[in-house]
């Protein structure tokens, strides 16, 4: 699925700030392709571990041409309402 343009006035319907906004989808894209290559090394331990190493290559090849782009996923989220986010202004304490 491509990327279909964006109006800005619906982006602004989610925030005000259209730079935030870019953030905000740009973090959780990076998040959603963490997630995947994460979730691809524990698939890979665990075949490696119960020694069924013999067509993995083939089956990664199309289980990744079945999921959408990271970027795409990110958008639509957004677009929807279905992320949330806090502001962390530069003058409130860091909590460790």
């Amino acid at each position: 699925m491509a990327v279909k343009p964006i109006s800005i006035r619906q982006m602004e319907k989610q925030t005000v700030d259209v730079y935030e906004a870019v953030v905000i989808m740009t973090q959780r894209a990076k998040q959603i392709a963490q997630n995947r290559v994460t979730q691809k090394l524990i698939n890979e331990m665990e075949d490696y571990e119960s020694d069924t190493i013999d067509l993995m290559a083939e089956e990664e090849d199309q289980a990744y041409e079945e999921q959408e782009k990271s970027t795409t996923v990110a958008i639509s989220e957004f677009m929807e309402g279905d992320l949330s986010w806090r502001d962390i202004s530069e003058d409130a304490p860091i909590e460790f």
